[in-house]
């Protein structure tokens, strides 16, 4: 009897040690259960973020691509705007230097044309100098005929009288001439001459003469000179003045 109570007991033991089993296995399935479960979703959401992130990399690597395909091609272009730089420099420093030469050769013409303006200047200044000169002069000259017009009109028939007499005591002391003078052709050289002489009141001076004579100044000066010889008129070869006898 006791062995059999023994076997009860032992199996109640067993029993009660099995539930507990039980139990404590659900319950580890229960919670092995709900790691899975939570490690799945976390592997779902570390797999969903894996091919968010390859999507990245592969829009980054194609973003990087262009990337690069532009920075080669800003590369040429930088190395194609250096040249052109260079270029320009270089065009700069020749330009420059032309337009050196150029300001020096243009100061030349610049200079010269402020000598020109300034010798206009000092040209225009003698210029209205000359004319207030000559205003001077033309008023004096007015002057001098407005004298000499009342000089003339200021002869009286006693000065015409008194002038008459004279060219007739010139005409009496002069004979020998008058009488070439009126009798003589008047192409013969002394004749124009002693004419001309006695028109200009007995005196002359050689040089007016020559010029004022129509006969060659070599002719003219051999026939004063002749005349002078035989004491029809005075020559002084010092002053070349001529009188009349």
């Amino acid at each position: 009897m006791s062995t059999s109570k023994e076997v009860i007991s032992l199996i109640e033991q067993f029993e009660n040690i099995f539930d507990a089993y039980q139990q404590s296995l659900k319950k580890n399935s229960d919670e092995i259960i709900q790691n899975l479960s939570s490690i799945w979703k976390n592997m779902k959401s570390e797999q969903d973020e894996i091919v968010k992130l390859e999507e990245r990399i592969r829009t980054q690597n194609s973003e990087l691509t262009e990337l690069r395909t532009k920075s080669a091609e800003l590369d040429k272009k930088i190395e194609d705007l250096k040249s052109n730089k260079e270029e320009l420099n270089s065009k700069i420093i020749e330009l420059t230097s032309t337009l050196e030469r150029n300001t020096t050769e243009l100061k030349k013409p610049e200079f010269e044309l402020e000598t020109i303006l300034s010798n206009l200047s000092s040209t225009n200044e003698k210029i209205q100098e000359k004319e207030g000169e000559k205003t001077v002069l033309d008023q004096k000259k007015l002057s001098n005929e407005q004298k000499e017009v009342d000089l003339k009109n200021s002869f009286s028939e006693e000065k015409m009288e008194v002038l008459e007499n004279q060219l007739k005591e010139i005409r009496i002391k002069n004979f020998f001439s008058s009488f070439l003078i009126e009798h003589s052709d008047a192409e013969v050289p002394e004749v124009e001459i002693l004419a001309t002489i006695m028109n200009r009141a007995g005196q002359a001076n050689l040089e007016d003469l020559k010029k004022s004579l129509g006969i060659p100044p070599i002719m003219a000066v051999r026939t004063i000179k002749q005349l002078a010889v035989k004491g029809i008129i005075n020559l002084n070869e010092n002053t070349n003045e001529i009188t009349m006898n």
